[in-house]
């Protein structure tokens, strides 16, 4: 038997959320099949076995966080199984199972049945387990050498009770156990190194080994009325996640699944509405309406007009939903409400710690404009047509990005950015303009690569392209990186203004507020309506200031409000 060790899976890399396992314990797998899928702080990865094996044992489960460079799963390669001895399931060393009742008398095991049922009862066990993961024991030190073992595998083991000696470069520490349990398997044999944050060893905790008992009184019954051993071995493991097969295979992000487990609700009671039936949050917060609305007394007609034109309200997957209620009613709302903590993870902790350092580190200004974009949403209406033939849906993004990257031209230093040492302006040969995508795994950048060196529809398939990675998740780490220039585009949900928070180490991002139909007055003083959007840019002050950004941004204004004219600056 093998471990798998979880490689490296990007740069900077260290851990990630195990978000769903694509096999089973007992599972024949190939070379290259995926096995799991694990989120890290930029997407999601799906990771391929390394050989063709028998999944012997899963070490982390589904929400877990796993670590780089630690045993993800154990593997019997091919051909290892093969050239053992004597199994369980043989009754001779031919391999031929001894006819029942010929030799044993009644009452009698048979021979190998005590050895079938220990290793039916360890099957159980290892089932059962959980890791011990070595936590950090000193400043800097990421592994130790295991000295000695105070336990042996079988052994029970009450909370605070030595567990093993480890030698770091400074001392000789002692490692504890965390809770009350039974010992099932060692990771490490004396000698050996073990690493900090990796698994050290297995164990079933005492609140699981009642049903490890009972497991194992349940399969010598089996046993005994003829049943092969090894059939308790092979049973399927789809509940050690806390879901059924059936359950697993259908299609929800992590943040859905996240919603469905804080709410304790089954996924196949709930008809998705996203492709190949693909769960959604609003699938989830809808079903969460009904089944609240259903545990309230009948609402009398005019609370029901009210709640019909009620507007919904937006809710995050870590936020308790409760139903909407007329303002002149004193109903009590849904008990959805409590008190508890969430760990702050994968995009949501990297985002968390980027914002922080950029608005800390950078000292930003803003600057306000509105942009008239009635001439543009006619151009893009003209040619709607032609891009819907290519299969390209036409957005004004592409227009927006096309014309920033014009500008560019004009004022580079607005697609620089400054050295960590803060002593040089680094300029970019390429304009890769990035947009913020609130998505199924939290805020992501992807950026567009050389759009100056892009056709109108070629930025638009690559914007629809991302988006749809980024809103499932699974942006390739490539499109994450060498961003120069973003766009938070807080207008497709409602907002009119925005101070937007630099994306480090960019030097400026701009926010389009929604598009109003406004009066405005015409060059002859007359008023008309206009299709106008507010933008606020934010600039990193270190390195360009007011006029900089002022002058940028009439450039790019002018390109969208006569794009006629924006074609006579395209190379």
């Amino acid at each position: 038997m093998n471990d798998f060790i979880l490689p490296d899976i990007g740069e900077g890399i260290v851990e990630c959320e195990l978000v769903k396992w694509l096999i089973k314990e007992g599972d024949v797998i190939e070379e290259d099949q995926a096995v799991a899928e694990v989120m890290t702080d930029k997407a999601l990865v799906e990771i391929p076995a390394p050989h063709a094996g028998t999944v012997v044992r899963l070490y982390c489960r589904e929400g877990e966080i796993a670590r780089v460079h630690a045993p993800l799963f154990a593997v019997d390669e091919a051909g290892e199984s093969d050239g053992k001895g004597g199994t369980g399931e043989a009754g001779g060393a031919d391999g031929q199972a001894a006819p029942a009742g010929d030799h044993a008398p009644s009452g009698a095991k048979a021979p190998g049945a005590d050895s079938a049922d220990q290793t039916a009862g360890e099957a159980v066990s290892e089932r059962r387990s959980r890791d011990f993961i070595l936590p950090d024991i000193g400043e800097g030190i990421v592994e130790c050498e295991v000295v000695t073992w105070h336990v042996a595998e079988g052994d029970k083991v009450e909370e605070d009770q030595t567990i093993v000696d480890v030698m770091t470069d400074k001392a000789l520490v002692e490692i504890t156990a965390s809770e009350p349990g039974r010992i099932v398997r060692f990771h490490y044999a004396q000698g050996e190194n073990a690493r900090v944050h990796s698994p050290l060893y297995a164990y079933v905790p005492d609140s699981d080994d009642a049903a490890d008992e009972a497991s194992g009184v349940a399969h010598e019954a089996v046993t005994e009325a003829g049943m092969a051993p090894a059939a308790a071995q092979h049973a399927p493991s789809a509940c050690a996640s806390g879901m059924s097969p059936a359950q697993a295979r259908i299609p929800a992000t992590p943040a859905v699944r996240r919603l469905l487990r804080e709410h304790a609700l089954d996924i196949s009671a709930i008809a998705g509405s996203g492709r190949n039936g693909r769960v959604l949050k609003e699938d989830v917060l809808a079903y969460l309406a009904r089944d609240s609305a259903t545990d309230r007394p009948t609402a009398s007609p005019a609370d029901q007009r009210h709640r019909d034109v009620a507007p919904a309200a937006a809710v995050s997957p870590d936020v308790a939903v409760a139903e909407p209620v007329a303002c002149e009613s004193h109903e009590p709302r849904a008990a959805r409400l409590e008190a508890r903590q969430v760990p702050l993870k994968g995009v949501a902790a990297v985002m968390a710690r980027r914002m922080v350092q950029s608005s800390t580190q950078i000292p930003h200004f803003h600057y306000g404009d509105e942009l008239d974009v009635t001439e543009l949403l006619a151009l893009r209406v003209r040619l709607k047509s032609r891009a819907d033939k290519e299969g390209t849906r036409l957005t004004l993004m592409p227009f927006i990005m096309k014309a920033m990257a014009l500008a560019v031209l004009e004022e580079p230093i607005l697609n620089a950015s400054l050295s960590d040492d803060e002593s040089q302006v680094l300029y970019h040969a390429s304009c890769n303009i990035g947009m913020a995508v609130d998505g199924a795994a939290g805020l992501m950048v992807p950026n567009v690569k050389g759009v100056e060196r892009l056709s109108i529809l070629e930025i638009a398939r690559e914007v629809a392209r991302l988006t749809e990675a980024a809103r499932d998740g699974r942006v390739p780490q490539a499109d994450l990186k060498g961003g120069t220039l973003s766009i938070s585009n807080i207008g497709a949900l409602g907002g009119t203004y925005a101070a937007p928070i630099i994306n480090q180490p960019e030097v400026a991002i701009v926010a389009l507020g929604r598009t109003q139909r406004l009066p405005r007055f015409d060059v002859d003083g007359n008023v008309c309506a206009r299709d106008i959007m507010t933008i606020t840019w934010a600039g990193d002050h270190r390195i360009i200031d007011g006029g900089t950004i002022a002058r940028f941004s009439n450039l790019w204004k002018h390109y969208l409000e006569h794009p006629d004219e924006m074609l006579l600056s395209l190379a």
